[in-house]
């Protein structure tokens, strides 16, 4: 998983000349007031500054909204909104509750080809790894702005994760849930649910 994506991992600096059907913001969860996590902060700040660069005009935030009391993608979505993204250039996966899960949903609902993939750098190898095995072309921007205090907890569960997330892409379950298309290449309102 590590050395067949290694290449394809950019600093923000480096990522000018990356072009995408939209730039793939994952989630990793929320303060108990609703605000996004500090490591998910520093994804979406990393996220909005590629959009601003030009790298795609839509963006995708993926992530759990599996009950009306936790919503990572409204709150991903208001804070992009509140650093100058338009609404309309937001699109939002309300079941992305795994990475696997969030690659399959890209691919099959939102119909992308090509994805920026913004997360933590020791998480992008298996992102990327996920998103070409579905077949879209991908590349990571890492958002690396800090030290997380959790960090040797993050690595050791990916280890399993980048082996569950292998055999998956082997295997091939079906995610949470699917549904009708909606072609990134839209109007990202229409994943609005308020």
């Amino acid at each position: 998983v590590g050395l067949s994506t290694r290449e394809k991992i950019y600093d923000l600096d480096d990522a000018q000349t990356l072009k995408a059907d939209c730039i793939l913001i994952l989630g990793c969860g929320l303060r108990r007031d609703g605000y996004p996590s500090q490591m998910l902060r520093d994804r979406l700040d990393v996220g909005i500054e590629a959009y601003h660069m030009g790298i795609s005009d839509k963006i995708l935030m993926s992530g759990d909204h599996g009950s009306p009391n936790y919503d990572e993608v409204n709150a991903m979505k208001d804070y992009a909104i509140s650093k100058g993204v338009p609404s309309e250039a937001i699109f939002m996966d309300h079941a992305g509750f795994s990475t696997y899960e969030s690659m399959v949903r890209a691919k099959e609902i939102f119909a992308c080809r090509t994805v920026v993939i913004v997360t933590q750098n020791y998480h992008l190898y298996r992102a990327i790894y996920n998103a070409e095995a579905m077949g879209m072309e991908a590349y990571g921007i890492h958002s690396n702005l800090r030290s997380y205090a959790r960090q040797k907890w993050f690595s050791l569960r990916e280890a399993a994760a980048r082996t569950k997330d292998f055999l998956f892409c082997i295997i091939r379950p079906e995610p949470t849930y699917l549904g009708e298309a909606i072609p990134i290449f839209g109007n990202g309102d229409v994943t609005n649910d308020r």
